[in-house]
């Protein structure tokens, strides 16, 4: 594959701009292929503000600018790119806005805060369930554990002579 690369004169960019292209950047050079990949940036950036603002009255003014043509595997990929996008943001708010803040103090904690059995996180000095009135039931859980880990054996039962 590298000999044949080595024995083809170099290309003139597509877009006549004098410097040389290659194959792999589809002939162009590599400002006119970085020109081109932030057109289909800003097209497809510009698709999906239309469709996430369909039914507002200014969207036909935005539609001004042509279009330039993609390939079908590169909206494929960059298809899967926003869902994946679409995915993490609505997985955010799930997270709780004061996620980062005591609970009982409201002291920001950032990563050394503690998360309880609660589900609540708190700061050094309330990360004790004394000190927090934690309300998970401790004994409960302890209870469950031990009747998993020590199962009832029962003996069979003798005959008797």
């Amino acid at each position: 594959m590298a000999e044949e690369h080595r024995c083809q004169p170099p290309q003139l960019c597509v877009n006549n701009c004098g410097f040389f292209g290659s194959p792999t950047t589809q002939n162009l050079c590599s400002k006119c292929y970085r020109d081109l990949q932030l057109k289909e940036q800003q097209v497809l950036a510009l698709n999906q503000t239309l469709i996430s603002s369909s039914s507002s009255p200014s969207s036909s003014c935005l539609l001004s600018s042509p279009p330039v043509s993609v390939s079908p595997a590169h909206e494929a990929q960059v298809e899967r790119v926003i869902e994946a996008k679409e995915e993490e943001k609505e997985a955010a708010p799930s997270a709780g806005a004061h996620a980062n803040k005591c609970m009982t103090c409201r002291r920001r904690v950032g990563l050394t805060g503690f998360q309880c059995r609660c589900g609540m996180t708190f700061c050094g000095t309330h990360r004790y369930p004394e000190q927090h009135a934690c309300g998970f039931d401790f004994r409960g859980m302890g209870k469950e554990q031990i009747a998993k880990a020590n199962p009832v054996v029962k003996a069979d039962k003798l005959q008797k002579i």
